[in-house]
């Protein structure tokens, strides 16, 4: 059979089964160990504080290898938008995670983020001319809180596994912060390159961050002699790997793949987490913990998979306004799931 110059040109455009099947690794394997890494960071660092750094210092570096790429510059709407889609993706939604972890183990953490879509669900029926759920997701809805309620009820476990209910409830909070973040951003000002996008967000997000530690008491408190290395490896960890490569490897998977496939990381991010919690740091894997992670990934995936789509709206993981699949985020972006 003759081809096409056409055809011969979708065949050169089409990746590489390998680098696909790397950049999918890259997505669920590392954007899952930043539950675990965030754990370890503030064993010894301020956890607003360590964030701020892991924002300002990943958010500057992606601007300036945009700005030397010939990238247009943003605008002063665009920094107004990115500041207010960074302070709570960022700062309510991140911060309270890594806040939340100095009280929760890292699995734990991983999974009550996880509820992200249900909140979307929930916001999205209740803001003016919003989308009433369909069957599928008023389903996830009960799943998934079904599962939250699994996870830390008083009863749930024995005194030494119990959730901290502190940590338990600023999770929450981040993940509804996260949401309401994800929502604003879909119709906010941006600039189209989402790359420059997700870096504005980082830097005011970050920058709050540290605003928020200073604010705290946290610059007051540095004992830089307490610093471990596990916890700086950890740092390091969320900027290189958790918050560019696994994110730039989220954006090449959108241009190549469908959102429903690049959006299954929801789905595996929570159980990579709630492992290597188990297998690393000896986090406890109880009965609870388990049908949580049941409950709460069969829930995502109604909702994610059978929910109703808004037309042209996407979800947002860190920085991306073009994945309708997930929820989540524009950092960890991500995430980067809220972490994440």
């Amino acid at each position: 059979m003759i081809r096409s110059r056409h055809d011969t040109s979708d065949a050169a455009r089409r990746p590489a089964p390998l680098a696909v099947v790397l950049a999918f690794a890259c997505v669920y394997v590392m954007w899952g160990l930043t539950y675990l890494a965030i754990r370890v960071a503030v064993q010894t660092l301020p956890p607003l504080t360590m964030a701020g750094v892991r924002f300002v210092v990943a958010g500057g570096l992606m601007y300036a290898w945009l700005w030397a790429r010939g990238t247009p510059p943003p605008t002063r709407t665009h920094w107004r938008s990115a500041a207010l889609v960074g302070g709570l993706m960022l700062l309510g939604g991140n911060g309270g995670v890594v806040w939340a972890e100095t009280l929760v183990h890292s699995g734990i953490a991983a999974l009550l983020v996880a509820t992200v879509p249900l909140w979307l669900v929930l916001l999205n029926a209740v803001r003016p001319g919003g989308v009433r759920p369909n069957g599928a997701e008023i389903g996830g809805l009960l799943l998934g809180f079904a599962g939250v309620w699994a996870l830390v009820r008083p009863a749930a476990a024995s005194a030494e596994q119990a959730v901290h209910p502190v940590g338990a409830g600023l999770l929450l909070f981040a993940s509804l912060s996260w949401a309401v973040g994800s929502l604003y951003s879909r119709h906010a000002p941006l600039p189209k390159s989402a790359l420059l996008g997700t870096a504005m967000e980082m830097l005011a997000g970050g920058g709050l961050l540290l605003v928020g530690g200073g604010v705290s008491g946290e610059w007051a408190r540095l004992e830089w002699t307490r610093f471990s290395i596990p916890s700086l490896a950890a740092l390091a960890y969320l900027i290189v790997f958790g918050s560019l490569i696994a994110f730039t490897a989220y954006i090449w998977l959108l241009r190549v793949c469908t959102p429903a496939q690049v959006g299954t990381y929801a789905y595996v991010n929570p159980g990579v987490a709630v492992f290597c919690g188990w297998a690393v740091l000896d986090e406890p894997l109880s009965s609870a913990t388990f049908a949580a992670l049941v409950l709460i990934m069969l829930a995502v995936v109604l909702i994610t998979k059978y929910g109703r789509r808004a037309p042209a709206q996407a979800a947002r993981v860190p920085g991306i306004r073009r994945a309708d699949a997930m929820p989540s985020s524009r950092a960890d972006v991500r995430h980067e799931p809220a972490d994440g």
